[in-house]
């Protein structure tokens, strides 16, 4: 059986490389597998639970973050700020590191919205944290260790021999807590997805 290319028999050290080279090329491959469909059409890939429905409250969640703490969906919503929650499948990626430079990149604008970036993956602390002093992010990573987060919210993908990563997806939470908009096509266009963040989160705040 292979994922990518990468053979599901192998030793240790030959799939702890393996799933370092699939995660860093995830990004580049995912586009051409997804075409418009919402998760990446990998073989022997299986997503955990249905996506998060709009206009219920997001479900919640208690996380170390890159910080050295630990962050709840309660204490975000404390701020009452609209919260952009991005899952991503792995820090120093090509696709996840265009990502949140482009977050970075717009952080002011999503300020002068009342929003916070927030960004969620099963990467460790300490990886999230090297990742977000190497990128200056602003912002700060939730690690997500096993995916369960990742999987209530419905933006897990599993692949057998590799573990759970959380798929690319973008939810914007208002301060209420309601879940406003989710966004499953991110892999095809991650360079300008946060221009299509900050255009639905306008359209969002205007309509309330």
């Amino acid at each position: 059986m292979t994922v990518l290319g990468f053979s599901m028999s192998m030793s240790t050290s030959q799939e702890h490389l393996a799933r370092r080279s699939f995660i860093g090329s995830m990004g580049a491959t995912a586009a051409g597998l997804c075409g418009m469909s919402c998760t990446p059409k990998i073989a022997n890939a299986a997503t955990s639970g249905a996506t998060a429905s709009v206009g219920v409250k997001a479900p919640s969640f208690e996380l170390a973050n890159s910080k050295g703490g630990m962050t709840s969906l309660e204490s975000l919503l404390q701020d009452k700020k609209y919260t952009i929650l991005y899952f991503y499948p792995g820090a120093f990626s090509k696709g996840c590191t265009l990502e949140s430079i482009a977050f970075q990149r717009d952080v002011e604008k999503y300020k002068a919205l009342n929003a916070q970036i927030v960004g969620i993956s099963v990467d460790s602390v300490e990886k999230n944290a090297q990742f977000c002093a190497e990128e200056k992010l602003d912002f700060f990573m939730l690690s997500d260790k096993g995916g369960k987060v990742s999987k209530l919210y419905g933006s897990a993908l599993s692949i057998p021999g590799f573990g759970t990563f959380s798929n690319r997806q973008t939810y914007i939470i208002a301060p209420t807590g309601e879940l406003k908009w989710v966004f499953t096509d991110v892999e095809s266009h991650v360079t300008r997805h946060s221009d299509e963040v900050l255009e639905k989160l306008e359209e969002i705040q205007k309509e309330a």
